[in-house]
């Protein structure tokens, strides 16, 4: 019986060029292998996550009683604003990139992804925008409107100072990053699955992804359009939003929730996709309903454009407006509740395997579906005013976005990180960890619903002592506390399991997907053969036909993933794909050069220092000419196409280019 990894002799293909294959930091920033700029997605947004989180300690700290002067009222309302705009650009968007980027290929079989050197510069593209965004802390103040930049607070008549504009550009940066990331993966997912992987056979992972790299496409020139009408607002003097001149404020809050509706599936759909994974592998059964999850995926990226005024229910719409937006974010609860109930009917009857992912998904579906709960009651148009603009919401979008997103993708990293490291974290801690941030989340955003709903409003510094909050504002803060506790096991765990955390095998959890069935860490390669893929669960599968034979599970387990010694000794893999003649594309600099570029001339533009904009310009121009002209590693010897080197990466280096499988 053939198993999926296994291997095939042949000859010494000649004329492979050997490319570079640089360690230490120069290794890392010329890197376009997927499964490292996974890592530095991953990375770089949990850094980004520990300064959101600060200023959300700061602002609880503030909080905690009343009439408290810890932080003044400009410093909070930039801590607030930055807080919601980190947390949802730069730590959830990027933290779903990081699986992206790392497990996709490997999930369909594919050896990289379609454009390897696009990857590279969403990466620095994304670490640009975030270095811009938080420079502005010393360089004038940040930004301080909120992180939904309504319009007239963003007016230069009412913000005169540059923190607006760093929140304007530094999302316009962000924005590129997305797009290239979005088509990136789109192409890989239609192009690169491997033969047999048919659309209905796709992980549930996967089928999320390609929903929410859809969603980033369309949805971004949204916010776009709106950023670059502010921003020449600002500074052009135009009036877009200015109702003075005949613009209208309501356009920007149409615009920005138009994108901002869709960007919350563009957060939680990738959870769902994790969790999805998750499950079926811990109750060792199938997922149950496979077709009905895709298809509520799918629907609810068509209905996530519908529902968006649910956002503007007090700004005067009219009945008839109020009435269609009511009906179809009730109606979004329906494909939503679809997936919970296919989840809950997974476990159900299962034979439960109680690891840390397990923990971190099954707190997923309950704090999604408290969240899913309160959203529904923004539905009620008549309600809806109560809770406007009040902690209620905020409870409501933590719920979602942290009991959910954050959640699933915490679940991820226990459940993936053996196969990124090839080492095992400490169980103990992991559930410890899972615990303390189910407790503080439930202690901190809890309590915000009874505070809203007594007329708590948001985004306020301090509050008197006479409006009764005290009690329940202190619960909160000493929950955001248990919280941050538990970021910090995680960070020992993560750390520590690196170091001395016990050797993975290539599959620790039976798992089902093709990512389990190659070494642990993959190979740069990925796989030595390209599997030809015959159902859903495809790696359960081979299994099986092993156990079929008369084989135990763990022979099974191991026969089937079993690596040659030459992968076993071979630190990069470069060793063994030379060896079988796969073709691997060179390093590359030029995909950090346009975003360096870019990063100066937007501070030069900001300041109005012209000549630092221009140099931006020159740098970011020269840096697309090289790269477009770069020579390659062409395994056919013409070292002169850059394209002919794109071809045969992705149409599996050196073999035949891999044909859609549909």
């Amino acid at each position: 019986m053939a198993t999926i990894t296994e291997t095939i002799s042949g000859a010494l293909v000649s004329g492979i060029p050997r490319p570079r294959t640089y360690h230490g930091v120069l290794g890392w920033v010329a890197t376009i292998d997927h499964k490292r700029i996974g890592i530095l997605y991953g990375v770089t947004a949990f850094f980004w996550m520990l300064v959101a989180g600060a200023e959300a300690l700061t602002m609880r700290v503030q909080l905690a009683q009343p009439e408290l002067s810890l932080v003044d009222p400009e410093l909070y309302n930039q801590f607030f604003t930055m807080h919601g705009t980190i947390m949802i650009f730069l730590v959830i968007m990027p933290l779903g990139a990081a699986f992206f980027n790392y497990m996709i290929p490997l999930m369909i079989g594919a050896r990289d992804v379609a454009f390897p050197r696009l990857n590279a510069f969403s990466y620095w593209m994304f670490l640009a925008g975030g270095i811009f965004l938080n420079t502005s802390y010393f360089l004038g103040g940040a930004p301080n409107a909120g992180w939904f930049g309504y319009a007239n607070l963003t007016e230069t008549a009412y913000n005169a100072g540059h923190g607006i504009d760093f929140w304007v550009t530094g999302l316009l940066l962000l924005g590129v990053s997305s797009l290239a990331a979005a088509f990136n993966f789109l192409v890989t997912i239609i192009n690169m699955r491997a033969p047999g992987m048919t659309l209905m056979r796709m992980p549930l992972f996967v089928w999320m992804t390609l929903v929410t790299s859809f969603l980033l496409v369309l949805a971004f020139p949204v916010i776009t359009v709106a950023l670059i009408e502010l921003l020449f607002d600002r500074a052009f003097g135009m009036n877009f939003f200015v109702p003075e001149s005949g613009g209208s404020p309501i356009l920007w809050q149409h615009l920005f929730w138009l994108f901002g509706h869709p960007e919350v599936y563009i957060l939680i759909l990738p959870a769902m996709g994790i969790v999805s994974e998750i499950l079926p592998t811990f109750a060792r059964k199938p997922l149950f309903g496979y077709s009905f999850v895709v298809f509520s995926g799918i629907i609810i990226g068509f209905m996530g454009w519908g529902v968006w005024s649910h956002h503007m229910f007090t700004v005067g719409l009219g009945a008839a407006a109020n009435t269609v937006f009511a009906l179809t974010t009730m109606a979004i609860a329906v494909p939503t509740g679809v997936k919970i109930f296919n989840w809950i009917a997974t476990l159900w009857g299962g034979s439960i395997r109680l690891a840390t992912p397990l923990w971190f998904s099954v707190g997923f579906i309950f704090m999604f579906i408290i969240g899913g709960l309160s959203g529904i009651s923004h539905a009620s148009a008549s309600a809806d005013p109560q809770q406007q603009d009040t902690y209620y919401i905020v409870a409501h979008l933590h719920y979602v976005l942290f009991g959910g997103s954050l959640f699933a993708i915490f679940a991820g990293i226990f459940y993936w990180f053996p196969k990124m490291t090839g080492r095992m974290m400490n169980e103990g801690l992991g559930k410890l960890q899972c615990a303390l941030m189910f407790i503080g989340m439930n202690l901190t955003f809890g309590p915000m619903h009874n505070l809203g709903l007594d007329g708590m409003p948001r985004r306020i510094y301090t509050y008197a002592r006479d409006q009764g909050w005290d009690d329940l504002n202190l619960v909160a803060t000493i929950g955001s506390f248990i919280i941050g506790l538990g970021i910090l096991v995680f960070i020992y765990n993560y750390i520590s399991s690196l170091k001395r955390g016990p050797k993975a095998p290539a599959d620790p959890w039976d798992g089902r997907t093709l990512e389990w069935s190659i070494p642990s860490p993959p190979p740069i390669y990925n796989f030595a053969e390209i599997p030809t893929v015959q159902g859903i669960d495809p790696y359960w599968e081979t299994k099986a036909d092993l156990m079929a034979e008369g084989k135990d599970r763990s022979t099974a387990i191991r026969e089937a993933t079993a690596a040659t010694p030459e992968q076993r000794d071979d630190y990069d893999g470069m060793r063994e794909a030379r060896r079988r003649g796969i073709h691997m594309p060179d390093l590359s600099y030029w995909p950090i050069i346009p975003p360096i570029g870019m990063l100066i001339g937007a501070y030069g533009m900001l300041y109005a220092f012209w000549p630092v904009a221009v140099l931006g310009l020159v740098i970011t121009i020269w840096g697309i000419y090289s790269w477009a002209f770069e020579p390659v590693n062409d395994p056919n010897g013409h070292g002169d196409s850059h394209g002919h080197e794109e071809h045969d990466a992705h149409g599996h280096h050196g073999e035949p280019a891999q044909e859609p499988a549909d």
